[in-house]
């Protein structure tokens, strides 16, 4: 651990960033990411990372050595390795932590701003296959959103931008209502019910800070969505899927996301 800052005090002057779903430890996709994105965005210095990164914090340092990113911002997900973030973050509540050159742990919930933007982080999501997992192997209640951490975020106020893994339940994202309609990969009752739970935990803390855009990960699954009074939700998918990668402007909270085909393309330039 190299240094810490109160996540209040986080105030980047980027008008573009990189927002990036789930990698689950996949060093081959981030190595392809960090070649592709100097060429899709020069001027992005900021990775914003949505979760189920599982990746050693060194890793990251050595590949995106030779690019022009600066600081990678985790809003950690289900799948991480809790036994090694909760202490560090119960040790500096409401910090963000330095893990590496590069890399920054955000707490839950974390407020910052990016580009005159105000920004709220919040990070966790129920895991629908722990029942297949380990408790304190592969998988660590750590991963579940509290009341306290919903009382924390909606004490804040308002937000521009919302960053989370879990996905609102109340999502305007068709392709999202879909798998949580159909259940395709046939999770249990418990398990959905726990991931309901969750969601709906998310959808409050949405509702009532109301930000532009929320922004997610966790259902691997790349699209969008609007609701009726104006908010829009992106779903980020997973590594070596399209909508992975998000190039955000905070001027307007609008988001670019380059096809898989585009992103491997500008890696093989490299």
């Amino acid at each position: 651990m190299r240094a810490r800052e109160h996540a209040s005090a986080i105030v980047l002057p980027d008008q573009r960033v990189a927002v990036c779903g789930d990698w689950h430890g996949n060093q081959g996709w981030a190595r392809m990411i960090s070649r592709a994105l100097p060429h899709l965005a020069p001027d992005v210095s900021t990775i914003l990372h949505l979760g189920d990164w599982w990746m050693p914090p060194g890793a990251v340092d050595e590949i995106f050595a030779e690019t022009p990113i600066t600081r990678f911002y985790l809003v950690a997900g289900n799948h991480e390795q809790w036994d090694e973030i909760t202490p560090v973050l119960d040790k500096h509540p409401g910090e963000a932590v330095q893990v590496s050159e590069l890399t920054w742990i955000l707490p839950r919930p974390a407020r910052l701003t990016i580009g005159g933007r105000s920004v709220l982080a919040l990070g966790g999501a129920s895991s629908v296959d722990r029942e297949s997992r380990q408790e304190g192997q592969t998988w660590w209640p750590d991963e579940a959103i509290t009341d306290e951490h919903v009382a924390a975020a909606i004490a804040g106020g308002s937000a521009d931008l919302m960053l989370t893994h879990e996905s609102p339940g109340n999502t305007p994202v068709r392709p999202v209502q879909k798998i949580l309609r159909t259940n395709p990969h046939w999770f249990t009752k418990t398990a959905l019910e726990a991931s309901a739970a969750s969601r709906a935990k998310v959808s409050e803390v949405w509702d009532a800070v109301r930000p532009e855009l929320l922004a997610h990960g966790h259902m691997h699954v790349g699209a969008g969505g609007k609701t009726a009074d104006g908010r829009r939700v992106a779903s980020l998918g997973r590594e070596g899927h399209e909508w992975n990668l998000g190039i955000l402007d905070m001027e307007t909270l609008r988001m670019a996301t380059p096809s898989l085909a585009i992103i491997r393309g500008m890696a093989e330039q490299s």
